[in-house]
């Protein structure tokens, strides 16, 4: 008697839709509507139209720079230098719009080239020079940080043009720029991830290196174009930060490098590569900028915030490997 093969759950089925047509994973979703519910019964001002956009505004930097990590780890890569980056491209922006007395267009144009140049080195000394990322970046965490010091002379540049801190702090229609640009951005990298070559070449490489080699990809080329975006993208959202804050802080992005990576693995991006979403990472972001939102609302003290992030990252990560580990005996 011919056995029939089993069906899968419901569960199972929408987990695969999600991921399949949403590009997201569902226990994310979940995650984020159960977190919201526990923050509104915890806080009665959580769930008032100027918090909400107060969580979009601070998501914004950080989703950007999730972004960048969802790229990088995707092609089974790791960039620990983005909060530097974040914190030198504001610096730069700063300092060619005030010290050396640039258009606005200048100096937030400064902000995306710093980033970028950070970026390609990470991009050359990886491909080039056979050194980890894992040591790259973090040498890079050091180098720019420093830099940002060196440039600001220790001091935060204060005094922005107004179309820069229009930047940061106008708001069309009553929605944050910073969210726009956020959306935006969020919206194109999620196109180019999910439906173009490059996104696909993008995941073939974490996947595996040696058969995207084999099928012809240029995996050196390729792995140095995702380092300069991810420089990049880190100078976007310094130059968000710097408008935001009107002023150029040696200081910005620190650690926010931990909260970005935690973001893209919590939307389902796996740490070993060859799997990610931009969408699900949106979600991710924004389960930390709830969680952040959350405890400040709660008058929770800054450093058990931070060992709530670390603890969540953990948590993310071993909620992953479990369920790549149960995919592998299915």
């Amino acid at each position: 008697m011919a056995h029939e093969t089993a069906q899968p759950g419901l569960w199972a089925r929408a987990q695969r839709t999600s991921v399949e047509q949403l590009h997201i994973r569902l226990e994310s979703f979940i995650v984020l509507i159960v977190l919201s519910a526990v923050m509104a019964v915890l806080s009665p001002f959580f769930l008032s139209l100027s918090n909400f956009l107060n969580i979009l505004l601070a998501t914004s930097t950080i989703g950007v720079l999730a972004i960048a990590a969802t790229y990088v780890i995707g092609s089974g890569g790791l960039d620990l230098s983005l909060g530097s980056v974040m914190g030198l491209s504001g610096v730069a922006g700063a300092y060619v719009a005030v010290n050396l007395g640039a258009p606005s267009p200048v100096g937030l144009a400064a902000c995306i080239l710093a980033g970028s140049a950070a970026g390609y080195v990470n991009g050359q000394l990886i491909t080039r020079a056979f050194v980890p990322a894992f040591i790259v970046t973090l040498g890079m965490l050091g180098l720019a940080r420093g830099l940002a010091l060196v440039i600001s002379d220790g001091r935060v540049i204060y005094g922005l043009p107004a179309l820069m801190v229009y930047v940061g702090q106008g708001r069309p229609l009553g929605i944050p720029m910073p969210v726009i640009i956020f959306v935006i951005t969020a919206i194109v990298a999620h196109c180019v991830l999910a439906y173009s070559k490059f996104g696909r070449h993008t995941m073939a490489l974490g996947d595996s290196e040696s058969a995207a080699r084999a099928a012809g990809i240029r995996v050196e080329r390729h792995r140095r174009i995702l380092y300069t975006l991810s420089g990049a993208l880190a100078g976007l959202a310094g130059m968000l930060f710097m408008a935001r804050i009107n002023s150029g802080d040696p200081t910005a992005g620190l650690n926010y490098e931990l909260t970005a990576i935690t973001a893209a693995i919590i939307g389902g991006t796996n740490l070993f590569g060859g799997r990610g979403s931009i969408l699900g990472t949106m979600i991710g972001a924004l389960i930390m900028g709830v969680l952040q939102n959350g405890l400040n609302l709660l008058a929770v003290q800054s450093y058990y915030q931070q060992m709530a992030i670390g603890a969540v990252l953990i948590l993310a990560v071993f909620i992953d490997q479990y369920q790549v580990r149960k995919e592998s005996r299915v």
